[in-house]
């Protein structure tokens, strides 16, 4: 009941904060991303682990700092979201990490690119209380998957899902969950019909077909696909391209969760990838105090009053 009286609160703050356009925030954090490392094996040409163009320290969250984390949000925390940049099987304690959360009641994820499903693990994945597993797999090919996932094996990654999978009805666990993304690009769309037939024939949960970031889009990208329903961004009249979604002055994630980053750093949400808009640190004060903090709420302001101001809302599709 405690968990759900703090949604309400959140969710009734946020629609009164649109309304007088000044923000009123009432309960804790409902959600949470906490980064277990910033490490990754792959190379990915969008992303800052795979660029290795961090400008924040990078690093292995600590057994201590989750801790803290857990303690002092388990009572309001209904979903926990272990990934935000990084492959988290790389962390040593990765799985004892899901399990510490799991034994609080909290809805534990994460998101990985599979690389790291094996024989030698497969049982504690099913043992360790993650309800949710999202796989990255963008394409159907090796051709075309290591032609974004940059030093990927389409094999490992394929064998991998289909070991958990078999292991998880061999043991009738019911989780984790495992959902199959596909980031659509103008390289890999034409393969979404074998996509379909292979995730309908391994027996995967869910499969999501998800738009691509770019981060330099206005001049257009090769990753773009011809098929705009699977892209965030649309050409305009003088040859350039923008963002489908019209930003709004609003936005839902401000105000029902933030990411934690390994070292402590409690940001806005996923989008800041460098940890530009640090609202607080762990080493330094509680997440319940950060969150209503005069930073946070400044940014809050400035969010229901400007959002087109603010970069990293620039390629949000909330």
């Amino acid at each position: 009941m405690k968990k759900l009286y703090n949604f309400t609160l959140l969710y009734f703050s946020f629609q009164l904060s649109q309304i007088i356009r000044k923000p009123i925030h009432w309960g804790k954090p409902t959600t949470l991303s906490i980064e277990p490392t910033t490490s990754c094996n792959l190379r990915c040409p969008e992303c800052p682990s795979g660029l290795r163009s961090f400008t924040r320290p990078t690093g292995m969250l600590s057994k201590q700092l989750f801790e803290k984390a857990i303690e002092q949000s388990k009572d309001y925390l209904t979903y926990l979201h272990l990934y935000f940049q990084g492959e988290p099987f790389l962390h040593p304690e990765f799985l004892e990490l899901v399990s510490l959360a799991d034994r609080n009641q909290i809805f534990t994820a994460t998101s990985t690119n599979a690389h790291y499903i094996h024989e030698d693990n497969v049982d504690k994945i099913l043992q360790s209380g993650l309800k949710q597993l999202i796989v990255s797999m963008d394409g159907m090919t090796q051709e075309v998957y290591q032609d974004y996932r940059i030093g990927g094996k389409l094999e490992k990654v394929q064998k991998g899902l289909a070991l958990l999978l078999n292991r998880r009805r061999e043991t009738k666990n019911t989780y984790p969950r495992i959902v199959l993304q596909y980031l659509v690009t103008g390289k890999n769309e034409q393969q979404i019909p074998a996509l379909k037939d292979w995730a309908r024939t391994i027996g995967v949960d869910e499969l999501q077909l998800k738009t691509t970031q770019i981060y330099d889009f206005e001049d257009g990208s090769d990753l773009i696909p011809k098929d705009l329903n699977y892209s965030r961004y649309i050409p305009t009249a003088n040859g350039k391209w923008k963002l489908k979604k019209t930003i709004e002055n609003k936005c839902w994630r401000m105000w029902q969760g933030a990411v934690i980053t390994w070292d402590g750093r409690m940001l806005p949400c996923c989008f800041d990838k460098d940890g530009k808009y640090t609202m607080g640190k762990l080493a330094e004060q509680p997440i319940p105090a950060i969150w209503s903090n005069s930073k946070y709420q400044n940014f809050r302001k400035m969010l229901l009053q400007n959002r087109k101001q603010i970069d990293i809302c620039q390629n949000c599709t909330e």
